[in-house]
């Protein structure tokens, strides 16, 4: 599905469906170097049981036109933009990683707009060290292989989604790879890194919320830990979830995501 939001073009995966604005709604936000493909089982879920689903491609990511957004602020009054394309009055946010802060922004911006919050794979601060930013800058196919490293817990799914013996490194290498040829003009990687490790208004937005929070962990995300998430978890009195994997939980453990998705969006 395809939006116009200032003027250039937003696409949305809508899970197999034609999108519906008279239902409830869910807008699924990716990660950084990610697209809306990240999410393909839990939109296609969703799509399938009553729901209206847009896995957006960020600015710049894909079959979003660019320029890529400054920050999560810029980017939070994007999503709200597209909803605002989409005639949506209402909806559930749910964010990986960069997207959960952009949620987070988005929900506090516009509280008795949003319904829900589920937040995975996140941190606050989302501050990035400077061996990685460097890295990003320099050598980004390097970083991509440090970040795949660190992302994962396991080096294949087990038989579950998107199949059994699914190379769970390989596939996300080349996501990165294909969504950082999309701009080659600038380098998104550097950028969606520095956009998580700037953000710094998370505390302040957590006490503007006013929606139920659920927050999705890795138990063993070397990414964004979650030790990182107590601070902002006792802010927005989330109530946490933590799942048997790394920092790419929804392809990692496909099944327990979308059963706390489940529970979240109930």
């Amino acid at each position: 599905m395809e939006l116009m939001v200032d003027g250039r073009k937003a696409y949305a995966y809508t899970g197999g469906k034609p999108f519906d604005a008279t239902l409830p709604c869910v807008v699924f936000i990716h990660g950084a170097l990610n697209d809306h493909s990240v999410w393909t089982l839990l939109a296609r879920w969703f799509a399938h049981h009553g729901h209206g689903v847009l896995a957006l491609d960020l600015p710049g990511h894909m079959r979003s036109d660019g320029p890529p957004l400054a920050g999560v602020e810029a980017l939070a009054d994007w999503v709200l933009a597209v909803l605002d394309a989409a005639t949506v009055e209402k909806a559930a946010l749910v964010g990986h990683s960069m997207g959960s802060l952009i949620a987070l922004e988005a929900a506090a911006r516009a509280p008795r707009r949003i319904t829900q919050l589920a937040m995975l794979a996140t941190a606050y601060p989302m501050k990035v060290s400077e061996a990685l930013l460097g890295t990003a800058r320099d050598a980004p196919h390097k970083a991509i292989d440090m970040v795949n490293v660190f992302s994962h817990s396991t080096l294949a799914a087990k038989p579950s989604y998107p199949g059994p013996g699914t190379w769970l490194h390989g596939a996300e290498r080349a996501l990165k790879r294909r969504v950082l040829a999309r701009q080659p003009d600038r380098n998104l990687f550097e950028h969606d890194f520095a956009t998580c490790d700037r953000y710094g208004g998370g505390m302040q937005a957590a006490a503007k919320v006013q929606c139920p929070v659920t927050i999705i962990l890795g138990e063993r995300d070397q990414m964004t830990s979650p030790k990182s998430t107590r601070e902002i978890t006792a802010a927005l009195k989330a109530r946490v979830i933590t799942l048997p994997a790394g920092h790419s939980l929804m392809s990692e453990a496909p099944d327990s995501v979308l059963n706390a998705l489940r529970q979240a969006l109930s």
